[in-house]
């Protein structure tokens, strides 16, 4: 079995840390990260970034020990995540034949119509479109901000979190926000990843709030610019999607930290994070299946 590092903060050498500046790789526990769209930076680093140009310093050596998941200072998944999306998005406009701004064509066809997430289809053994239709966008500039929100708050979310649990992050989120949206409008074709968007944005706000003692931060502002936008728009955005997308993202990052003293840190994934994931991703397979059976 391969090992990968147990980290410290290098300023507080008795916590134990799955973060690390992106700028010069040191970790550092949640007291001394500051998160921003760009990375988490080190108390050292965010103040020459402010100042000037950083100068990159060589990460200290750290013990190991095995099987423990660490963010890496990288986000590889959020950049598979997008790559994928691309993907999937110029498939269902090819098969489509109705233009790039008409993924799926009229009426739908192909992947487009086999994914897409609609109440009668679940009930009649579609429940692979609670996953799927978060691989689906409907227009392209459905996927451009998608992709963009995507790549603004992933990375740091990412390099936070790291991969494990970042990916459980995603997808769960991803089925509760589909929860939502069989809620809200049942027998509405649905298609995107804004629920495992907002359950990004969730996880951001409860981090950000451990950070600084504060929910008005970035996510916030994202949240309440989104859901003025979903007010607005609400005949032809399903609100419902994004809020239990954000609901399952504070649930499950609220369970993925290791509580003491009202202070969470998140060095790795404990017995608490996986029952989280399991207890929003069943009740949201609950919620929908409570939803959508009386159209089976």
């Amino acid at each position: 079995m391969s090992t990968v590092e147990t980290r410290y903060c290098y300023r507080h050498p008795d916590r134990e840390t799955g973060l690390s500046c992106s700028e010069c790789g040191r970790p550092i526990c949640a007291d001394c990260a500051n998160f921003g769209p760009v990375g988490i930076r080190c108390p050292d680093h965010a103040s020459v970034r402010r100042a000037g140009p950083a100068t990159r310093l060589k990460p200290p050596t750290v013990r190991r020990a095995p099987g423990i998941s660490l963010a890496t200072g990288q986000a590889p998944v959020t950049y598979a995540l997008i790559g994928i999306n691309v993907v999937i998005y110029l498939i269902t406009v090819a098969q489509g034949h109705a233009g790039f701004n008409q993924p799926g064509g009229i009426p739908y066809r192909g992947l487009y119509l086999q994914w897409l997430l609609q109440g009668q289809l679940v009930a009649h053994g579609g429940w692979y479109r609670l996953v799927t239709s978060m691989f689906l966008h409907g227009f392209l500039y459905h996927i451009a901000f998608n992709m963009l929100a995507l790549w603004f708050i992933g990375r740091p979310v990412e390099q936070y979190l790291g991969t494990a649990r970042y990916i459980g992050l995603y997808f769960v989120s991803g089925l509760a926000g589909a929860a939502g949206a069989l809620l809200q409008a049942p027998l509405v074709p649905t298609v995107g990843a804004s629920g495992a968007i907002f359950g990004i944005l969730g996880s951001m706000l409860i981090l950000e709030w451990q950070i600084t003692g504060r929910l008005a931060g970035q996510a916030m502002t994202w949240i309440a610019i989104n859901f003025v936008i979903d007010f607005f728009y609400r005949s032809s955005i399903s609100w419902g999607g994004h809020l239990g997308g954000l609901i399952g993202g504070i649930l499950i990052t609220l369970a993925y930290g290791h509580w003491h003293g009202g202070r969470a840190q998140y060095g790795k994934l404990g017995l608490g994070g996986v029952l989280g994931l399991i207890v929003v991703g069943v009740g949201s397979v609950a919620v929908a299946y409570f939803r959508v059976r009386g159209y089976a």
